[in-house]
């Protein structure tokens, strides 16, 4: 009787100690579980994974070339020859600056009529069509006519809705400042920039009055910098050493003009990237029998320049300004 009591508590004591064990190996393995799992957490949360990183080249402005042309009355054709080279051989033109003759050319070309369609112009038009004589009153020439006639081809576009963004230089005669004209009456803005002194009366708009732009700035390559060109291809058209005599009084006063203006002209000149100098010296400054021989003339000088263009170019592209 006793062996057999003794042998039901061995028994159960034997359970108790088999269940204790059986609670302490799952306590044991559910506290390794708890361990590795919040060592995995640990891990994932302090080792972030970070993408390779990636060295990051700064992003270059576009290149904005920009085009001066200069004053020289009827030499001025020479303007179409050397923009036939450039669009030929596909130079582009972000801006373009131009002061009296040059703000002619400018505008058309600015406008959308291209280089060749400007040559057909070019021949088409007469003096009579831009030129209105009146009694000297400050001047030979009103102006009107000019102003008309651009409006005119230009359908009277303003200067801030032409395809290419354009600039025409003028002088404010009360103080002699230089003033750029880069929004409102195009043909006005032109013939301001045009208004020779002593040729052409000064044009009033608002409250000044403004002449010809070469007083100040005859080929406006400081111009062209200041509105952000950072290359500027200037055509100079009053410089030459093979300047006919004079044959009537306006053919004196411009050519005097102009001798003035290629002098103010070299500062400027020096500033810009390249330098096209149609050799125009033979033609007069009111001339517009020799309009075909100043054309073929910037054309040859534009040729000539070309080279140097198309490095800048090359140059540009090669930098990803382009």
């Amino acid at each position: 009787m006793n062996r057999q009591r003794f042998s039901k508590k061995r028994f159960r004591k034997s359970k108790l100690l088999r269940l204790i064990s059986h609670k302490y190996i799952f306590l044991k393995s559910a506290i390794f579980v708890i361990m590795v799992t919040m060592f995995f957490l640990n891990s994932c949360t302090i080792k972030e994974i970070k993408p390779p990183s990636e060295t990051q080249t700064p992003t270059l402005r576009p290149a904005k070339i920009a085009l001066a042309l200069g004053a020289g009355s009827s030499k001025g054709f020479a303007h179409v020859g050397v923009l036939k080279i450039l669009e030929t051989n596909k130079v582009p033109i972000h801006m373009i600056v131009g002061t009296s003759v040059g703000s002619v050319v400018g505008a058309f070309y600015s406008y959308g009529i291209g280089a060749f369609d400007l040559q057909k112009l070019s021949f088409q038009v007469e003096q009579k069509d831009i030129v209105d004589i009146t009694f000297p009153e400050n001047g030979f020439i009103k102006g009107e006519k000019l102003e008309e006639f651009v409006n005119k081809t230009l359908k009277n576009t303003p200067i801030e809705k032409l395809k290419i963004p354009f600039f025409a230089i003028a002088t404010e005669i009360q103080n002699g400042d230089e003033t750029v004209f880069g929004r409102g009456n195009t043909g006005q803005a032109v013939r301001a920039s045009c208004s020779i002194p002593g040729i052409f009366r000064p044009v009033k708009i608002l409250d000044k009055f403004y002449v010809d732009g070469g007083v100040v700035s005859p080929v406006p390559v400081d111009a062209a910098r200041r509105l952000g060109a950072d290359i500027v291809i200037a055509v100079d058209i009053s410089s030459s050493s093979e300047r006919m005599p004079p044959s009537n009084t306006i053919e004196t006063l411009l050519q005097s003009i102009h001798i003035m203006y290629s002098k103010l002209a070299s500062a400027q000149l020096s500033r810009a990237d390249v330098v096209i100098r149609p050799k125009v010296g033979h033609i007069g400054s009111s001339d517009f029998s020799k309009r075909h021989e100043a054309i073929l003339e910037g054309e040859k000088a534009a040729l000539e320049a070309l080279p140097k263009i198309m490095d800048i170019l090359n140059r540009l592209r090669l930098e990803g300004r382009l």
